[in-house]
């Protein structure tokens, strides 16, 4: 959103909590369940009915927790709807009656969510949520770090659970404001012993594997990363606009080899990952050779096209019989200076190329030309990976 004043503008908003707002889409990012995402949404929603906003909650899910509970009292309810499916009944947010009910603010909680099939337009409830800004909606939302594209891998490694419910990276840095809703890992636990976030019988098995100290240290520690480097766009974006005379240039490049073969989507991730901690460009580059892949292999790119984007990296397909070459040639053309490959699968290659390897081949020219290669381990994602669909439960639930 460009909120540069327009060019007959004589002054700021005189009303400092207008200005103060900064938007029509906020989040709140936890760095697990527990840490108070709700109960702060919910908060702020007082905060705004107090000064006269016309404010509704779209959803809320309390999770049976007495105080999160306490906080809808005195919110105007947008009831939501009950959706059969597969013998079943479900409660799903009602997005044409927020749109008829029209209010100024809607609080929707859980971004990441999948709706039941047949629910509504739409698979995610982030693409309700954007259809409630899109009618000039202001929507305050919550969503905890491991559900976005491009760290949900890592955390799956980190805690081994499995996130099954993704959002694209770019939704939640389309946010006019992310606020983290912080909480250390011994403050969380305490509250997991004393029942304010899992019922009793949950609270051992809770203790001893998603909510192990060393895993919420490492979820603590990649929600700040992340909102690092939102404060940094921040800045950079503050400085083109009203520091014109400070020039800021990335000086990283990285391009990610991408094949449809197992194992590749973790590697694209990863790329991701490192582009984003050095604030560098990403290009994801696949070459195929002139007669395709096949639908098998159409499929699979397919895939991957989608995550590029879901983790703001720029896609390009090229046509080649020399893989290695073409790599290397683009990442001189766009002044590349990383290069992230997936580590050989001999047998593919020599399906695609009649033998050798192209990542030795890689390594090779990338030496030459002087650009870092980076070899990642594949490591092959079962064929139930992480979908996007049906309607599993919070992964952090034990």
């Amino acid at each position: 959103m460009d909120e540069t004043p327009p060019d007959n503008a004589t002054s700021p908003s005189t009303d400092p909590l207008e200005a103060a707002r900064g938007g029509h889409f906020r989040v709140y990012l936890g760095a697990s369940a527990g840490v108070g995402k709700t109960y702060a949404m919910l908060n702020e929603g007082h905060r705004r009915l107090q000064r006269g906003t016309d404010v509704v909650i779209g959803f809320v899910e309390p999770h049976g927790r007495p105080q999160t509970e306490a906080m809808t009292a005195g919110l105007e309810v947008v009831p939501c709807k009950s959706v059969e499916y597969r013998g079943s009944v479900f409660t799903e947010m009602d997005t044409a009656a927020l749109l008829v009910r029209h209010p100024t603010v809607a609080l929707v909680d859980e971004l990441a969510h999948t709706n039941v099939p047949g629910s509504g337009a739409h698979e995610k409830r982030w693409q309700d949520v954007f259809d409630l800004v899109d009618a000039g909606i202001e929507v305050i939302t919550t969503v905890n770090i491991q559900h976005l594209e491009s760290i949900a891998d890592a955390v799956e490694e980190i805690t081994g659970v499995a996130i099954r419910e993704r959002v694209p990276d770019w939704v939640v840095r389309r946010a006019d404001q992310i606020e983290l809703v912080d909480s250390s890992p011994w403050q969380l636990r305490r509250r997991m012993v004393h029942g304010n976030i899992y019922p009793p019988s949950k609270v051992s098995q809770a203790l001893e594997n998603f909510f192990r100290t060393d895993n919420l240290i490492a979820l603590r520690e990649l929600a700040l990363r992340f909102l690092a480097d939102e404060t940094e766009e921040q800045l950079l974006e503050h400085l083109s606009r009203y520091q014109t005379g400070v020039v800021w240039e990335t000086s990283e490049r990285i391009l990610v080899a991408v094949i449809a073969a197992p194992g590749t989507e973790g590697i694209l991730r990863r790329a991701s990952r490192m582009a984003a901690r050095i604030k560098a460009d990403l290009h994801a580059v696949h070459v195929h050779r002139s007669e395709g892949s096949g639908r098998a292999g159409d499929d699979q790119l397919a895939r991957l096209r989608q995550l590029a984007e879901d983790v703001n990296a720029h896609w390009r397909e090229l046509e080649s019989d020399d893989p290695a070459t073409t790599i290397i040639e683009f990442a001189k053309h766009h002044q590349i200076t990383q290069i992230v490959i997936g580590s050989s699968q001999r047998h593919r290659f020599q399906e695609l190329l009649g033998g050798g390897s192209v990542v030795r081949k890689v390594s090779r020219l990338a030496a030459d030309a002087g650009i870092d290669l980076h070899i990642i381990a594949r490591r092959e994602e079962p064929d139930d990976s992480p979908v996007r669909s049906g309607r599993p439960g919070p992964e952090e639930r034990p």
